[in-house]
């Protein structure tokens, strides 16, 4: 549906102009007609663009969004109005794209759109899953429901990505300081030790030999090295995009030492999180697990869900074809089956999603207690090594003395 804007001329009062939503030109002329309007103009209204690189810059928050959703949900379950509920939220948020976004909303649904029809033309901020709850919310008379399950499954969404982050980025820092300092120390310092050690009419030990013409050649080609690693980064990235790379390395994630194993558990939280929210709102299996394919992140995983979607086309369950991926466990596919059976898949859906945020829980401590004494030894080899080499001229020297 598209907004149209029209001037006409009414006998009473002179020329008016307004918005009206609908499918077509024609259908808007054929509405202003049967006010008795003689029609001047109707133009079709595009989305206005955000502009300005304060409006780029920056992405509307999850967190916003939770708390706008929340809000709405408070207020239409108060019996308030959705166009007085967006109107009163639209001036309280302060983000000033997000701001933007809920005036279109407003405008679009002041002009005859449905709230999901407003809210699908800003894909940036509501998403597939957004629209589609919120469009069998209404659909169903359970708008301030739905809205309540989107709030707290993008709050427990938003916790999981939090854990991944939070077991990811300590060791990334530590890995990074420890390669600028390795690399400042092989570049700055050892030069300045080599320099003496010229002076020295001796042999030096072959540590030291190593460390000075690895030393050597970072100094000449530090340049040439970063260059390479960028363009391989860039070639993966270029690679990631195509669907064999896709796979390829989506497989990779799954299968690595250490973190695979935190993927596959948050990827079958996500996912039983996800099709639960959807199936308990109302949405048809088959266009929840089309929605979960494209929410769950992983190429790998969204061939999974393509193949268990054509199975439930064919009439199969949900669990035979997960049973032979690699990726769900056998306890998760027979709780999946039982609950298909029973006719409570989205309770056991749930469940499967608080024992998956629970392993994940588990896991990250685990991740933090093994990778932080690994982190250490290595850079303490490395260090070590270093002052070893630097220092073993001097001790040989001395020795001799």
């Amino acid at each position: 549906m598209a907004t149209f804007k029209y001037v006409a001329k009414n006998a009473e009062s002179g020329n008016v102009t307004g918005k009206i939503a609908a499918d077509n030109k024609e259908s808007v002329i054929e509405a202003l007609r049967k006010k008795k309007l003689i029609i001047i103009s109707v133009v079709e209204v595009k989305d206005s663009k955000i502009t300005g690189s304060s409006f780029q810059s920056k992405k509307v928050k999850p967190d916003e969004i939770v708390i706008f959703t929340r809000q709405l949900a408070t207020m239409v379950d108060a019996g308030i109005p959705i166009l007085q509920g967006i109107d009163a939220l639209k001036d309280q948020v302060s983000h000033p794209l997000f701001q933007k976004v809920l005036t279109n909303v407003y405008d679009d649904i002041q002009h005859g759109a449905s709230l999901s029809a407003a809210f699908n033309k800003h894909p940036s901020v509501f998403d597939t899953l957004f629209v589609n709850m919120v469009r069998v919310g209404e659909t169903g008379g359970v708008l301030s429901q739905v809205l309540d399950r989107i709030s707290t499954y993008m709050e427990k969404s938003l916790k999981l990505q939090r854990k991944v982050k939070s077991a990811l980025i300590y060791p990334s820092v530590i890995v990074s300081m420890a390669t600028i300092i390795t690399i400042i120390l092989l570049v700055k310092v050892v030069p300045t030790f080599a320099g003496i050690y010229d002076s020295f009419d001796r042999e030096l030990p072959a540590m030291t030999q190593m460390l000075i013409g690895v030393s050597e050649g970072l100094k000449s080609y530090l340049i040439w090295i970063v260059g390479f690693f960028v363009f391989v980064v860039f070639l993966i990235g270029r690679w990631y995009r195509t669907a064999k790379g896709a796979r390829v390395i989506d497989g990779a994630v799954l299968n690595m030492p250490l973190f695979g194993e935190l993927f596959c558990k948050v990827a079958i939280s996500r996912f039983s999180r996800t099709l639960a929210t959807l199936i308990q709102s109302g949405v048809p299996i088959l266009e929840s697990l089309d929605i979960v394919g494209k929410t769950i992140g992983n190429t790998v995983l969204e061939d999974v869900v393509e193949d268990v979607k054509n199975c439930v086309r064919e009439g199969e369950s949900i669990a035979t074809p997960l049973s032979k991926s690699k990726v769900f466990p056998p306890m998760v596919t027979r709780m999946i089956g039982i609950g298909e059976k029973s006719g409570q898949m989205e309770k056991m859906l749930l469940k499967i999603a608080e024992f998956y945020d629970d392993q994940v829980d588990a896991a990250v401590e685990g991740l933090t207690s093994i990778i932080e004494p690994l982190i250490i030894g290595v850079l303490g080899i490395v260090i070590g090594f270093i002052v070893i080499a630097l220092f073993m001229p001097i001790l040989n020297i001395t020795q001799i003395v």
